[in-house]
């Protein structure tokens, strides 16, 4: 009813229609790049940003993705017309460095992963459209020696050569 009174038939109609005729994605190629906080000496939460353009062979544009990574699911967003990202964060403490896996679902993939789970069957036994491999290299947390204690000990050093030439002077 709503679709009546406010936007006209038509454009309800043929978003109804394009909506319907949704085509998948046939043969798709990824070229992506990622970022990955390289610095974590003050962060709680270490940041992946995967960036991705798909090609399909049968020219459909504009597909909806859903990526999975460690088992969480997250929408990708669409930044161009067949460019995507996804990004999550970890904490600094369960970060691990290496590859990490972002499997890339399509609406139906994703629908058939969401099955999967709730019916308690295995989900990695859905194939995801395509699969994209972040590097982590790791994150710098800091010197193993903190500057504060180096200067104690230095001065503590300072200190001791001072009173023992002191005393050899006075004995």
């Amino acid at each position: 009813m709503a679709c009546f009174l406010s936007y006209g038939f038509l454009t309800c109609v043929l978003g109804f229609l394009s909506a319907v005729s949704a085509d998948t994605c046939v043969q798709p190629e990824v070229v992506a790049s990622a970022y990955t906080t390289q610095d974590a000496t003050i962060l709680t939460s270490i940041a992946f940003v995967a960036e991705f353009s798909l090609t399909c062979r049968n020219n459909v544009k504009g597909v909806i993705l859903y990526a999975e990574i460690n088992g969480k699911t997250v929408p990708a967003a669409r930044i161009g017309d067949s460019k995507y990202q996804v990004s999550w964060t970890e904490e600094v403490k369960k970060a691990r460095s290496g590859d990490y896996s972002v499997n890339l679902y399509d609406e139906e993939g994703y629908a058939a992963l969401r099955k999967a789970a709730r019916n308690g069957e295995d989900p990695s036994a859905v194939k995801p459209l395509v699969t994209v491999m972040v590097n982590y290299p790791g994150a710098y947390q800091g010197p193993w020696v903190n500057s504060e204690f180096m200067a104690a000990i230095l001065s503590l050093l300072v200190w001791y050569l001072a009173f023992s030439a002191k005393s050899k002077l006075l004995a």
